[in-house]
């Protein structure tokens, strides 16, 4: 299977893995030991999606994500390029391949779309360089508990989908309750990002609605003094699109409903939670669910699905035992707080000076 992948990367469809001027500085190429010829910038490049966590068939698309690492010029004049490229997307094909930098800052955070690369089994990397080895090998620093923050995230915004295309649709009052909870999930993030302001600076919490067909709503009490205005800026923007994207959201559960994916959607829910607890548990990032993929495939299939779309209790109640689960991994994890940022930025310079040095 992993061979005719392989083989689709030399067809004239992936040309642009030689020719993108991001990929291929100065259209220098190379050639891997599979005979594919690739921009010598690429360092990494892996499976994602369904042939990634193993829950394809013979309808699956071909994703492919991957790494390259920036230019000797765009590392020596970062500071006075206007737009730097972080990285290069083919829709058509459904690629994308991360700058090394932008990677590294998404891995930082734990991100689950690009966390799930480092976790890949050997046969699963279409290519794989020395520094790409070098970046998968110390995957490592970059686990800590931010990842119950980041993947339950997108396990919140997953189960949202889910209630609103099923019998179980959420009532306003419980809308927002589950809005409360993604900005919580939030939170995180925000100390990593902008300047620290105290736990009691922002109170965010649910109260009696005086508006029209509303029964509650989120509040909130703000006391800040002394606090950079672009940053306050920036982080009530990230609310305020959490906020607005659950309308839109409910625009896109009815195109997966008329699709028919729903039972996709149950098993990535499923999925990403299994992920977090080996991340949790066993410092292990295992994206290929070779254990879990008969039940995943169950799911996936429509075990939990009524003939009328609807999902079964049975689901929802499996999902809140994974809750309790996460909640009480995330308390017994020998992870650390933060990702080892000093080893991290020692990784970093190391493969930046070869790009500067060569």
């Amino acid at each position: 299977m992993y061979e005719s992948i392989k083989e689709l990367l030399k067809t004239g469809e992936y040309d642009f893995l030689r020719n993108e001027e991001h990929l291929a500085y100065g259209q220098r190429k190379k050639l891997t030991d599979d005979g594919i010829f690739i921009g010598e910038n690429i360092i990494m490049l892996g499976l994602g999606g369904s042939y990634a966590y193993g829950t394809n068939n013979e309808n699956s698309d071909v994703d492919i994500r991957g790494i390259y690492l920036n230019s000797r010029e765009e590392l020596l004049a970062g500071a006075i390029l206007n737009h730097p490229v972080e990285q290069v997307v083919d829709v058509p094909t459904d690629t994308t391949v991360y700058s090394l930098n932008k990677i590294v800052s998404l891995l930082v955070n734990v991100n689950p779309n690009t966390i799930e690369m480092m976790g890949l089994d050997d046969e699963q990397y279409l290519y794989l360089s020395e520094e790409g080895r070098l970046l998968k090998d110390n995957a490592h620093l970059f686990l800590s508990k931010r990842c119950a923050n980041s993947f339950g995230g997108y396990a919140n915004a997953q189960l949202y989908r889910l209630t609103q295309k099923s019998a179980h649709a959420l009532s306003q009052a419980g809308l927002e309750r589950h809005i409360l909870k993604t900005i919580e999930f939030m939170e995180n993030h925000f100390a990593s990002e902008y300047t620290h302001y105290d736990s009691d600076a922002i109170k965010l919490y649910i109260d009696k609605s005086e508006q029209e067909n509303y029964d509650t709503e989120i509040y909130m009490d703000v006391k800040m003094t002394h606090y950079p205005l672009r940053d306050w800026c920036n982080l009530w923007n990230e609310m305020k699109n959490t906020v607005t994207s659950y309308g839109k959201l409910g625009k896109r559960n009815q195109k997966a409903l008329e699709h028919d994916k729903i039972g996709k959607h149950m098993m990535h829910l499923v999925r990403l939670y299994l992920m977090c607890f080996d991340i949790l548990e066993k410092e292990q990032i295992i994206t290929h669910r070779v254990e879990d993929h008969d039940m995943l495939m169950e799911i996936k299939n429509g075990k939990y699905i009524t003939e009328n779309n609807d999902v079964l209790p049975e689901f929802f109640e499996m999902v809140d035992q994974y809750e309790k689960r996460l909640e009480d991994s995330l308390k017994n994890t020998s992870l650390p707080e933060e990702p080892d940022y000093e080893k991290i930025r020692e990784l970093l310079i190391d493969i930046n000076t070869r790009v500067v040095c060569k």
